[in-house]
């Protein structure tokens, strides 16, 4: 008879991601002296891509943020221009993922908003954006682009409604009309072809965006829970398709938990913990083609870190002593070039990303640029609905053009009421001496 020893040495899934930690860069690496916003929104308020790094700040009389090259790292003066046109709190910015100086700004005032930002960075405030699109009735909180189509952005409101934009034309093309209340989040597949949206009414829902059919509500049981701590607070989750790990940081809490997904048993392997005692109030996430792949670098969070003013870059490390790159980490990735234009995607066109390889590091600049649509219409006419028709004013200087185009009109018309009143006075004097001449005797 054969005696088999038993091992009671825990036992560890192979992955060469099992050691990844987080390193903060050096203080005069990181950005400081910034007025972060205030505003409770559950929200990053923050954007980056490999050239800018764009924030919302706090400000007087509207919504502003600012956006800052990568390069210009250390104390930000309090005079640093801003991108300020909107008229309420900006709550969300997003940057084109094709043409990186272009990026699109929502806000309480019921707008949305793309800009252009000039090649190394703004020298005075902006007040004039590339388009500003109205169709929402109340404020707009999320907005995301088209992972694959140029030119195609999603936004988000709080009348509870997804709005398709095609900027080639400057208008919604689509509305999504779903939703029972305020939408949280908004997430695309691989290629766009399905969305995802959370919501405050708790339920899940995967959507067709072109025809807004939901596909599925709610979801069948889990794979895998797992518990994190006895928090309430919210949750914020990473994805990284390329290395398959998820990250989850707390708002307000400093740390950030980071797993592998895998498609078989037990699908969520815990891999470490970055932890920090400053608390963040939002990450924004570095695209793959800006990440140092000299350092193994597989994923950079930009932290925001309000109480300080200060942006905190933590660059997600591979530990692996050769020099050589590693292309056992850093698979083919969504590149900068678009794979469809808007007409091919509204006409029912889905294809996969057009892929690049990170070996040579991103050096390159998108050839893309925007042109922006020349726009009359005074109507917003999506699904057959008027969305600008009886929308309130956004803003008091709103309210004051509409009080004095509507005096102008009551002017007009009251001239044009005193015009016709001595026209029938002239016809009945008319018709009177007809009536006296001696023709009529």
């Amino acid at each position: 008879m054969t005696v088999t020893k038993m091992s009671w040495r825990p036992q560890y899934r192979s992955s060469k991601f099992r050691n990844v930690y987080g390193k903060v860069a050096n203080r005069e690496h990181c950005f400081d002296g910034i007025p972060i916003t205030k505003n409770v929104h559950d929200n990053h308020f923050c954007a980056v891509n490999a050239r800018f790094l764009a924030i919302v700040t706090e400000s007087s009389g509207g919504g502003s943020f600012l956006v800052i090259p990568l390069e210009q790292t250390g104390r930000i003066e309090p005079n640093y221009p801003k991108v300020c046109g909107h008229q309420g709190n900006v709550l969300d910015i997003k940057w084109n993922p094709f043409i990186d100086n272009i990026i699109a700004s929502c806000s309480e005032d019921t707008s949305v908003r793309i800009w252009e930002i000039p090649e190394g960075g703004l020298k005075r405030n902006m007040t004039e954006a590339l388009l500003e699109l109205h169709g929402h009735s109340r404020r707009v909180g999320l907005v995301e682009w088209h992972p694959t189509t140029n030119n195609i952005l999603f936004s988000a409101g709080y009348d509870y409604k997804v709005l398709i934009w095609n900027l080639d034309v400057g208008e919604p093309v689509k509305m999504i009309d779903c939703h029972s209340d305020v939408i949280l989040c908004m997430s695309f597949n691989t290629d766009g072809s399905l969305l995802t949206t959370t919501c405050k009414d708790k339920k899940l829902r995967v959507i067709e965006p072109r025809s807004g059919r939901v596909l599925q509500e709610d979801l069948s049981m889990p794979l895998i829970e797992e518990e994190i701590d006895g928090l309430s607070g919210l949750l914020f989750p990473f994805y990284d398709a390329d290395t398959h790990m998820l990250y989850l940081a707390g708002k307000g809490d400093g740390n950030i938990r980071y797993y592998e997904i895998s498609t078989e048993k037990p699908y969520l392997s815990y891999l470490m913990e970055f932890r920090s005692p400053a608390p963040q109030k939002g990450l924004g996430v570095m695209p793959k083609h800006g990440l140092d792949v000299s350092a193994c670098e597989v994923f950079r969070f930009y932290k925001l870190v309000t109480l300080k003013g200060l942006i905190e870059p933590i660059s997600m490390i591979v530990p692996r002593r050769s020099d050589s790159y590693q292309e056992d980490i850093y698979p083919m990735t969504p590149g900068t070039e678009p794979a469809l234009t808007p007409d091919e995607w509204l006409g029912g066109i889905n294809r996969d990303p057009v892929l690049m390889s990170l070996k040579e590091g991103y050096k390159k600049s998108s050839k893309m640029v925007f042109k922006a649509p020349i726009r009359e219409k005074k109507s917003v006419v999506v699904n057959g609905i008027d969305l600008l028709e009886n929308v309130p004013p956004r803003t008091e200087n709103e309210l004051l053009r509409m009080f004095f185009r509507q005096q102008d009109e009551i002017r007009r018309l009251k001239e044009e009421l005193a015009q016709k009143d001595i026209r029938i006075r002239q016809l009945q004097l008319e018709l009177k001496n007809l009536r006296n001449s001696p023709k009529n005797c």
